[in-house]
């Protein structure tokens, strides 16, 4: 199993913690229980039978009685997994009000972490704590830093939110300006051949400190004037390194200040290089519909059945898809139908079944048996059949074009379909 963490993974998890954000208690009702890997499930479930003894104590019969639930239906929960998962586990759990006072239903939600979380928490607050969650939605992966003028370098590390100063070295390089007595042209040969040597050496101290890293993402090189450019158009970084530059910025400065200046940038940064593969991936779609070469398709039908045939290589679907596939079944005969909705029109038609006869058996038992996410039901079919899911973000003009062009469903296929 890849550790590395696809689009699908973090729009999944990116859209749970929306949901459970905008859930809301009355009181202290609402319980977070976050479990590292390496707990035992007994030590947990004894803790929350010692919560659930000091619930007891609350005052108010109906919070009594919620958070008292809420416990019961966690400890539940828990039993269900024979030891902690290696990621851990998350759990949360509620009375959450549906239309007003004394409308409260317990609703549980279990999260696997896309990392191993190593926090130990139990809460109860009046909303749920997913934090810890959220720091998984930060970038993780690790970039190169390098500050730099004519004077020196700085070296540093950007892992998530951990910044490394790694090195600082000095140029030796004079000024531009020389002392009287030397002749213009042998000062400047003198300087240059000091540039080359200095270049050399910030060349060989990169390769020291970013080669070893195994998750290096990107290099992004910073600096006050052209020198930083200088540099990068000659061989002085290994080959792997150079293919790595990111970004270029500058900064005002060249030590610890420089490099803040870059990490106060990164997030815009980062972002924009998603944005590229984004980019990438979709002009990759695009130019197989511009040279008809029939190794794409897009729309629901046309890529569900592309799915099915385990032809396609790369499904990409817009995170703007508010689209949900309902199930309906008759609850009298055998007779089952799958439609696809936008998301809000999902109640009207539930009420527009109510009393309608079934066309099979004629008996009015139909009932919306499920209800899954567009994005979640084509994803699940990729997953069998090992094709990669790209979720694409509407912020860029080829995001814009997948969602309004083509309906935010398209795919690039592996093969022809046999005609």
């Amino acid at each position: 199993m890849s550790t590395k963490r696809t689009s699908l993974q973090r729009f999944r998890l990116k859209r749970a913690l929306e949901t459970l954000a905008s859930k809301e208690g009355r009181g202290t009702e609402l319980v977070s229980l976050y479990v590292p890997p390496g707990r035992q499930i007994s030590e947990v479930v004894s803790m929350l039978k010692q919560e659930y003894g000091t619930a007891s104590n609350i005052k108010s019969t109906t919070t009594r009685k919620n958070v008292q639930d809420a416990i019961v239906k966690v400890t539940q929960r828990l039993k269900l997994f024979k030891k902690v998962p290696e990621n851990g586990l998350v759990i949360f759990c509620g009375a959450i009000p549906q239309n007003g006072p004394g409308s409260e239903r317990i609703e549980t939600y279990v999260i696997p972490p896309p990392e191993p979380i190593q926090v130990y928490l139990y809460r109860c607050d009046s909303r749920f704590h997913t934090e810890h969650l959220q720091e998984f939605l930060k970038a993780k992966e690790t970039y190169g830093i390098i500050v730099m003028d004519a004077s020196a370098a700085t070296y540093a590390v950007l892992q998530g939110k951990r910044l490394e100063i790694m090195e600082k070295i000095t140029s030796g390089v004079p000024g531009k300006f020389r002392a009287g007595g030397q002749s213009a042209r042998r000062f400047e040969r003198q300087r240059e051949a000091k540039l080359v040597n200095y270049f050399k050496r910030i060349g060989e101290h990169a390769d020291k400190i970013f080669l070893p890293l195994p998750d290096l993402k990107g290099l992004i090189m910073g600096g006050p004037g052209p020198i930083k450019y200088d540099f990068q158009k000659g061989s002085y970084l290994h080959y792997t390194l150079k293919d790595k530059i990111i970004a270029t910025i500058d900064t005002a400065y060249v030590d610890e200040q420089g490099v803040e200046e870059v990490v106060e940038r990164s997030p815009e940064i980062l972002r924009r290089i998603r944005y590229v593969q984004e980019k990438r991936i979709m002009q990759g779609f695009l130019y197989e519909i511009g040279h008809d070469t029939g190794l794409a398709t897009y729309g629901e039908n046309e890529v569900r059945l592309s799915l099915k045939s385990g032809i396609v290589k790369t499904l990409l679907l817009s995170e703007g898809l508010d689209v949900v596939r309902v199930t309906v079944n008759c609850t009298a005969c055998d007779y089952t139908k799958q439609e696809t909705m936008k998301n809000h029109l999902l109640p009207d038609f539930e009420q527009s079944l109510n009393g309608k006869p079934c066309p099979k058996c004629n008996i009015p038992t139909l009932v919306v048996a499920d209800a899954k996410g567009l994005i979640d039901d084509l994803a699940e079919l990729a997953e069998e059949t090992g094709t990669d899911v790209e979720i694409i973000s509407v912020e860029t003009e080829e995001g814009q074009m997948l969602k309004n062009s083509f309906g935010g469903i398209a795919a690039i296929l592996r093969y022809k379909p046999s005609s």
